[in-house]
């Protein structure tokens, strides 16, 4: 499909774990950090389980990035059950350990849930962080270039989008997609709604057919249907889908990078071996992290 690039793109790389649940998955994730900070991105990325599910092995999470790798760690903060006074605790503890970038979600609700708690929306906490701990933290906050599966229509969504940045956020990540177009377009329509921020493209890797179709149908990021056959049929060639799956990433991300996207952000799923091998195939360099460019937007070069 692709002759992968050898030149150097720039601008800001980080990748995304989750916290183990289990001494094993602890210990894996150990292993695969290890492997992933010898790349030298950004930051990392730590998701935040909904209804409490894994909130505290964030914390932890955070805690031990940061101190084994000395790369930034930036916690994901969801609105589920969050109080004013719960937040305080919570923010007071990562700026007090050394945290200077965070996350900032609506949330999955939990089945059953029909309200997050006292905020609502993500724009109400990120103005409730500004409003209390000013430019302590870099805030990071969520889009979707397909539209958030339950937002109404794609305007309210990129309103929604556009009141997360008024209220105070510094950058955006997306949602992970396999159509560039779907990108470009939204960047633009959020460019001239006045969002002037920079949007990094989510990228997850290939790695199976069966949970990538469940995320997808999940999350609302459409496979393309010739991406989606080709899975289907390899899906029990281990070897044939990792490779086909390598190089649609590849290409994706070499295209997104042409046209001046201001980085990438890897969804890992705790493996570094996808995410490790596009970063060869894209000829990014170890500590990229200390000498990133300067971000751009993905429009500008169209």
């Amino acid at each position: 499909m692709s002759t992968h690039s050898k030149s150097k793109p720039t601008g800001s790389f980080s990748f995304e774990f989750f916290p183990p649940k289990t001494d094993k998955g602890a210990a894996r994730l150990e292993t695969e950090r290890r492997t992933l900070a010898a790349l030298g991105p950004a930051f990392f990325s730590v998701t935040f389980g909904a209804g409490g599910t894994t909130r505290s092995g964030t914390i932890t999470t955070v805690k031990e990035t940061m101190e084994q790798t000395g790369i930034p760690a930036a916690p994901h903060l969801s609105c589920i059950e969050a109080t004013s006074d719960s937040l305080h605790k919570m923010l007071d503890n990562y700026r007090d350990n050394g945290v200077n970038r965070i996350v900032v979600l609506r949330g999955d609700l939990p089945e059953g849930m029909t309200s997050p708690g006292e905020f609502h929306h993500a724009n109400e906490l990120v103005a409730f962080i500004r409003e209390h701990y000013g430019d302590t933290f870099h805030l990071e906050v969520a889009c979707y270039p397909e539209t958030h599966p339950e937002a109404p229509d794609p305007d309210t969504d990129l309103d929604n989008f556009a009141n997360k940045v008024k209220a105070g956020a510094d950058s955006a990540m997306t949602q992970y997609f396999y159509n560039i177009d779907a990108y470009t377009d939204f960047v633009e329509r959020a460019i001239a709604r006045g969002v002037d921020i920079p949007i990094v493209p989510g990228i997850m890797p290939i790695v199976g057919y069966q949970q990538l179709v469940r995320f997808s149908d999940a999350c609302g990021a459409d496979i393309p249907r010739w991406i989606r056959k080709r899975l289907e049929y390899y899906q029990n060639d281990e070897a044939s889908l990792r490779a086909f799956g390598i190089d649609v990433v590849t290409h994706l991300c070499e295209r997104l990078l042409a046209n001046g996207a201001p980085g990438l952000h890897f969804y890992t799923l705790n493996r570094a071996e996808p995410t490790a091998t596009v970063w060869r195939n894209l000829g990014l360099p170890a500590h990229q992290r200390d000498g990133a460019a300067p971000l751009r937007d993905v429009a500008s070069s169209r």
